[in-house]
């Protein structure tokens, strides 16, 4: 209902314990999203999700699946609870007038996309970099042609390694490295997942008032999430070339997004903006999915529940 208040703390920790447990289980595909992204023609090294995880095991252990999870899992925290709750606030606060069009729908969801670009783009500029280096690494081995010569292997920077070379060079700008790319993205995506989502979510409503049960929230995550992402996924290939900081010698370098997009479409063809659309649609659907069912299960409202209440 329209005058329904609604808790904002409750909805930061439901929307930050859901973002803990859906990346923990998506992480490894989006590791292989990234790579696959990343990939230009002449330095091809997999050929498919399921080849990049088998070599990836192979030359990196199980654990190479996770590299980058530290930051996320810090950082999905805040990005997740931001976005969730944001969408909350403003469809809140857009109902008080009267009726929840599709078009105030869609405001509520460009609200929430513009919110979380202050966590996302720092997050994803390090993940990126961490989940690259390994493919970086098996390049120098099984393709040393694509590597410049006279390159010294390193080791795998740390994620605190990349935010002080970063911050040192570059500043604080320089964690911000495709932000016009990240929001080209997230407003988008948030435009079409929340709409669709509440309209799916809505069909299986119990009686008028009634919530949906969690597997109808699931399922609705699930279907909104995957569309939203593989609808965005040319803007998820921009973002990913334009915050990846290590290249091979045969591999372009992008001045900005409208350079990308013409260098991508001269030398890879349009279909390169569809790479990674199948793994970012796997990664996607199960995070939004258990995101929605932690939200509606209201977690957050359960832990507040514990909290001395304050006398009024």
């Amino acid at each position: 209902m329209a005058d329904k208040q609604i808790s904002l703390p409750a909805k930061l920790i439901n929307g930050g314990i859901a973002g803990l447990i859906g990346v923990t289980c998506v992480f490894p595909i989006d590791l292989a999203k990234t790579r696959l992204q990343n990939q230009q023609n002449g330095s091809r090294l997999y050929t498919s999700m399921s080849d990049c995880l088998i070599k990836t095991i192979r030359s990196e252990g199980y654990f190479g699946m996770y590299r980058g999870a530290a930051v996320n899992l810090t950082l999905v925290t805040p990005e997740k609870a931001i976005k969730l709750a944001a969408n909350d606030f403003f469809r809140h606060h857009l109902s008080k007038d009267g009726k929840l069009t599709l078009f105030k729908e869609m405001l509520a969801g460009c609200g929430a996309g513009t919110c979380q670009v202050i966590v996302t783009t720092p997050m994803e500029m390090l993940k990126i970099q961490l989940q690259d280096a390994g493919r970086i690494a098996a390049q120098r081995k099984l393709m040393p042609e694509t590597v410049a010569a006279g390159t010294v292997e390193t080791k795998s920077p740390t994620a605190m390694q990349l935010t002080r070379e970063l911050l040192r060079e570059k500043g604080i700008a320089g964690l911000y490295k495709g932000l016009g790319a990240t929001l080209l993205r997230d407003v988008p995506f948030s435009i079409i997942y929340f709409p669709l989502f509440a309209n799916l979510n809505n069909l299986g409503k119990r009686g008028v008032d009634g919530p949906a049960p969690f597997y109808v929230s699931f399922v609705a995550g699930c279907a909104a999430g995957s569309t939203a992402a593989v609808a965005v996924n040319p803007v998820d290939v921009i973002k990913t070339r334009l915050q990846s900081l290590n290249r091979g010698s045969t591999e372009d370098t992008y001045s900005g997004v409208t350079d990308c997009i013409r260098k991508i479409l001269r030398n890879e063809g349009p279909s390169a903006f569809l790479k990674g659309a199948y793994c970012r649609a796997l990664v996607i659907a199960p995070l939004f999915g258990i995101a929605q069912v932690v939200y509606f299960l209201g977690v957050g409202e359960f832990i507040l529940s514990f909290l001395p209440k304050k006398d009024n």
